[in-house]
């Protein structure tokens, strides 16, 4: 693979530990801020540890050197896990292994997280651009397929967000019992469905249209409003409301 770490099998070079204490990833941090960190320091933290001739340091830079982190962060466990970081001098594939991959995977997903609390700290849901928002760091770089319900009380305050399916999206995995047993549940007044495309192409499809008639009927009869619809895929998505589909 083109720019593959070397392990050496001998230390010919100091490990992170035996650096400088300036240069330290974790001191740096503590001694300057995390914004003084470069994106591979940043990572180096979470990795901890690296292996013979490869510090972590080396591995962080390994994983970025062809990737964004955006990139990076969309990888599965597995994927992460079985991310080559190194070969030994003897051709011996070295990579990123079980543990490092989880650290990561769970730094990746509480940044999501954070990206949801902010919006839902804000309570109030106007727009299709909210609704963005508040599920672009869950949904918009997913390799699957996920159908979201938004419950909303009477003000169009935020109650909580609950994801109904995920797999291909069709009229038998999203069924309108399981969108409004769980509205009722939650006291909803409405509702606000969202969904994304891996594809990268926010355009409803036909099965979109379909599932949304179906839902905004169901939801005539519960009492139910369904406000909107919104399609994300990536940096971009589709509103059904705003499309005058709904």
């Amino acid at each position: 693979m083109k720019n593959n770490l070397t392990v050496k099998e001998t230390p010919i070079y100091l490990t992170i530990k035996e650096w400088n204490e300036g240069e330290r990833p974790r001191e740096k941090l503590l001694k300057l801020g995390e914004e003084s960190l470069s994106v591979a320091e940043l990572l180096a933290i979470l990795i901890r540890s690296g292996f013979r001739g490869s510090n972590a340091l080396d591995i962080a830079k390994f994983l970025t050197q062809d990737r964004s982190l955006l990139q990076l962060s969309k990888l599965r466990v597995a994927d992460l896990r079985n991310t080559k970081v190194a070969v030994s001098s003897k051709g011996k594939d070295i990579y990123l292994g079980e543990t490092r991959a989880t650290i990561l995977k769970a730094a990746f997903e509480l940044s999501n997280r954070i990206k949801g609390e902010k919006r839902a700290g804000d309570k109030k849901i106007f727009t299709p651009v909210h609704i963005f928002e508040h599920f672009y760091g869950r949904l918009a770089h997913l390799q699957h397929e996920e159908f979201h319900v938004l419950l909303l009380d009477s003000a169009n305050n935020y109650i909580s967000d609950k994801r109904i399916t995920q797999g291909i999206l069709n009229a038998s995995l999203v069924h309108p019992r399981e969108v409004f047993s769980i509205a009722v549940s939650e006291r909803a007044a409405s509702i606000v469905l969202v969904h994304n495309h891996p594809s990268g192409n926010t355009e409803p499809s036909s099965d979109d249209i379909r599932i949304t008639k179906q839902l905004v009927e169901a939801g005539k009869i519960m009492e139910i409003l369904v406000h909107d619809h919104v399609i994300i895929a990536g940096d971009s998505y589709t509103s059904f409301a705003e499309r005058r589909l709904i």
